[in-house]
Formats: C-alpha cells, structure tokens, sequence
C-alpha cells in the first residue's frame, strides 16, 4: 500500500491478515479433533481427492497433488494396504489401474467429520452466548460471500 492509502484499505488488509490467521487455527483445531492415525497429510489429501473427485490413476493422483508418479504409488500402497482405497480395471484402457476409496474408507471419513463438528458445537455451545452466536451466523453469510468472489 502506497501513501494514498485509505482508512478502507487499512482496514481491509488488517480483516485479511487476522481472517488468515484465524482461518489457519481453525483448521489446526479441527484437525486434531479428528485422529489421522498412521496416515500423513498427503495420504489424507490423496483420499480426500478421490471422494471428491471419484477413481482415479496413480498418474492423475501425482499431478493433481504435486508429485512424482512413484511417490503417489508408495502413498497409494500404503492406503491400500490399511484398506482404504482398492483397484479395479480403467474400463476404458484395460492397461491402467484405477483407484479409489472403500467403504471403510468412506466410514472414517464419515467419523472424522463428526468428531471435527462434535468439537465445533460442544465449543460454539460453551464458549459464545445466544447473541454471540447469532452474530456469527451473520458473519457466516459474509464468509460466504468472500469464499464465492
């Protein structure tokens, strides 16, 4: 920001840097809630992308998450391995392997967004009056705005 800067834009770059670093804390604290056993975070992410996303190659797991096709194999093997993800045939190129979660897969998943929303309503229950939250749920909906531009 130069000289001309306006009490607006202050306060703006003010909003941006707190809701960044509040937004990083949230999700330490939603993390922990919810236990990774094992598992690394890019082996969370690889089974994150294929519920999202649906089955996919080792190939197209290692671009999408940054990473050489070999070390997207070592992850896909070990989630494997715990039963999370499983195999079957490319119907369309009998040639390639294509991944995707199991249902004990889609059953933690499931446990850990409960446990991680458990955390956030027994908190915003204990923590913040009616009114407080009331206001919260008004800053959601400018939350929501920010997210969609």
């Amino acid at each position: 920001m130069g000289k001309a800067a306006t009490p607006s834009a202050t306060r703006a770059l003010i909003l941006a840097g707190d809701l960044r670093v509040i937004a990083g804390q949230l999700k330490r604290r939603l993390r922990e809630q919810a236990s990774l056993g094992d598992l690394t975070l890019s082996q969370v992410s690889v089974l994150r992308r294929l519920e999202r996303d649906g089955p996919a190659t080792v190939t197209t797991l290692a671009r999408a998450e940054g990473m050489r096709p070999q070390s997207m194999g070592a992850n896909v093997s070990t989630l494997q391995a715990a039963g999370f993800v499983g195999s079957t045939a490319d119907p369309s190129d009998g040639r390639q392997t294509l991944w995707s979660i199991t249902p004990a897969c889609r059953a933690w998943i499931k446990a850990g967004r409960a446990a991680r929303e458990d955390w956030l309503f027994r908190t915003l229950r204990q923590k913040l009056t009616s009114a407080e939250q009331e206001q919260l749920a008004q800053a959601m909906e400018l939350l929501k705005r920010v997210v969609d531009a």
